[in-house]
């Protein structure tokens, strides 16, 4: 099964990590954690492996590290089991 990317938009130093809806047609994460040598980054690894219940070395920022807008290569999912675990709430 080929990886699937995952195009995120972050809010870094938030009261606390969890999903905050849409943002300009992605996906918007607050995180906790400061945008300082790469604490957001990995705490964003952990939200998304913690929602899919997969490891977190299944996870990686492929683009954007320094930018609030990243994309992430997931490994072991599919695309409709991301959408029903990090899609919009009904």
């Amino acid at each position: 099964m080929p990886p699937v990317r995952l195009e995120v938009y972050i809010q870094p130093r938030a009261s606390k990590t969890e999903l905050a809806g849409m943002h300009d047609g992605v996906i918007k994460i607050r995180i906790a954690a400061p945008a300082v040598e790469n604490a957001a980054n990995r705490a964003l690894i952990d939200f998304i492996a913690q929602h899919l219940g997969i490891a977190k070395r299944c996870v990686r920022v492929v683009s954007g590290g320094a930018s609030r807008r990243k994309v992430l290569e997931i490994d072991g999912v599919t695309a409709n089991l991301i959408a029903a675990a990090l899609g919009p709430r009904s």
